[in-house]
């Protein structure tokens, strides 16, 4: 499109979206964000965007839910000074594990989400590996969500892959696996996995495939507390794996996560930055960016390009 291309940050990840400009080579526009007394928000635009092509980056990182209405009130606030196009750039979307109704009375809070983003004005949304595929089903405008597989398997091929395996965290997962191993050309296993509440606990109860005598590599969407990933790598480890190691798009790392990392098996934790890593620092723990993946996105978008064709 021939309107001037502007980009925004909320407060979640100012780091992420300077790094996006860098590469698109585009100065961060100007807002502020103001909390009142009585803890209400107000953002200010600082910069004209009449006719502009609008992307305001945030992604969910505490505190969420703040994340969440400085995003709303951005947005109508851009459409309001009369943006042309406002894309929600959203590398880890907001409430994406609450995607379907497994118990009775709940929100499928993602779809709220969905209608809480088109109500404010978005006109697109950019993300980045949701929890599952149907959430872009929730949305009745355009939504690319990129995939981090490619960052993480480039980091994985300059590594010694003999004797690995890829490891499927849970069941759900075993689809996305074979995004890596199309491309690491790997053998596959999968773990098999049981939540019996509505904690972050989960019970490895079977394995799907051989690691014994192998080096595993456990692939999943994030990491929240920490808990799987262990409980799936001292399942392995009984199993006859030589080591561990996981790799994940979203490092949540919420609770005692780092701890229970650094106290585990794992050899190592790779992830990206689409949540502000901050005071979570580990000697196990790689961080990969995903600021030229996004800033090619969006470039595509602007110009009217495929955005497919980056993975």
């Amino acid at each position: 499109m021939n309107a001037r291309i502007k980009i925004f940050a909320g407060s979640s990840h100012p780091q992420l979206a300077q790094s996006i400009c860098e590469h698109l080579d585009v100065p961060l526009s100007r807002s502020e964000t103001i909390k009142f007394s009585n803890e209400n928000l107000m953002v200010r635009i600082q910069e004209n965007v009449r006719e502009c092509d609008v992307f305001y980056i945030q992604t969910s990182a505490p505190p969420v839910n703040e994340a969440i209405i400085e995003t709303l009130i951005a947005i109508d606030a851009l459409k309001s000074a009369s943006a042309a196009r406002v894309t929600a750039v959203l590398p880890y979307l907001f409430y994406a594990r609450s995607d379907k109704k497994d118990q009775p009375r709940i929100s499928i809070t993602a779809r709220l989400m969905a209608d809480l983003l088109q109500t404010a004005g978005a006109d697109r949304v950019l993300t980045m590996d949701l929890h599952s595929p149907q959430i872009q089903g929730f949305f009745r405008i355009p939504v690319d969500q990129l995939v981090a597989s490619p960052i993480l398997c480039e980091h994985l091929i300059a590594g010694d892959l003999k004797d690995t395996v890829l490891v499927a965290g849970d069941v759900g997962e075993a689809k996305e696996l074979g995004r890596f191993a199309n491309v690491l050309h790997l053998p596959v296993a999968v773990v098999d996995k049981r939540r019996y509440g509505n904690d972050d606990h989960a019970v490895a109860t079977n394995l799907i495939g051989d690691v014994d005598g192998m080096h595993a590599i456990i692939v999943d969407d994030e990491i929240a507390t920490g808990g799987t990933i262990i409980e799936a790598a001292n399942f392995l480890m009984a199993r006859g794996a030589k080591s561990v190691r996981v790799c994940a798009t979203h490092g949540v790392l919420s609770g005692p996560a780092i701890d229970r990392i650094n106290n585990s098996k794992i050899l190592s934790v790779i992830v990206t930055d689409t949540i502000p890593i901050r005071e979570k620092k580990s000697s196990k723990l790689e961080v990969l960016s995903v600021a030229p993946l996004f800033a090619k996105a969006i470039r595509r978008i602007h110009d009217g390009d495929s955005v497919s064709d980056l993975f």
